[in-house]
């Protein structure tokens, strides 16, 4: 697995450190092209990101295992693991980051038939730099809003919870 300090060390000049320093979302981006995988992972971390990468689906995997992401962007054909296959493997593990498909090759009808792979987006190849930070910052939105969401819930249910306590305690005969 490359490191992001690689992807980081290579934008340095042109881009303020705090973009990359003071970066919150992490993105894993597995890829089986060097170059592409390179490239697209200095842009990101110019825009602020911080990216860990991987040449292929078992680096990948390991990586998800050791680290915390809020994003993977996978090619689908690599040699080994395939990106389709690593997804599989972290929603088997209950992961529930979000996963943008970045590849020439994608799986349609699987991904009709295992709708519980839960892929936030798919980006065809080739795409622009734009389409796909675009498609980052919307992946990365909905995560955003779904979890504030789901926290608000969350909340709404142990205030509930607490009030119906507090009502049957207040009512008790020893108290």
């Amino acid at each position: 697995m490359r490191n992001n300090i690689t992807a980081q060390a290579a934008v340095t000049d042109s881009v303020p450190a705090h973009y990359w320093t003071n970066s919150l979302c992490r993105i894993l981006l597995v890829d089986d092209d060097h170059d592409l995988r390179s490239f697209i992972a200095a842009l990101l971390v110019r825009y602020g990101y911080h990216v860990d990468t991987a040449g292929d689906g078992a680096s990948g995997w390991r990586a998800l295992k050791n680290h915390r992401y809020d994003v993977l962007i996978t090619d689908n054909t690599m040699p080994g693991v395939t990106g389709l296959e690593l997804i599989k493997k972290l929603r088997s593990e209950d992961m529930t980051l979000a996963v943008i498909m970045a590849s020439g090759t994608v799986p349609a009808e699987e991904l009709m038939l295992n709708p519980w792979l839960n892929i936030d987006a798919l980006l065809p190849k080739p795409y622009t730099f734009d389409k796909l930070v675009e498609t980052v910052d919307e992946v990365l939105h909905k995560t955003i809003t779904d979890r504030k969401a789901i926290a608000d819930r969350t909340r709404s249910k142990s205030t509930a919870a607490k009030k119906r306590i507090w009502a049957t305690v207040g009512k008790s005969q020893g108290l």
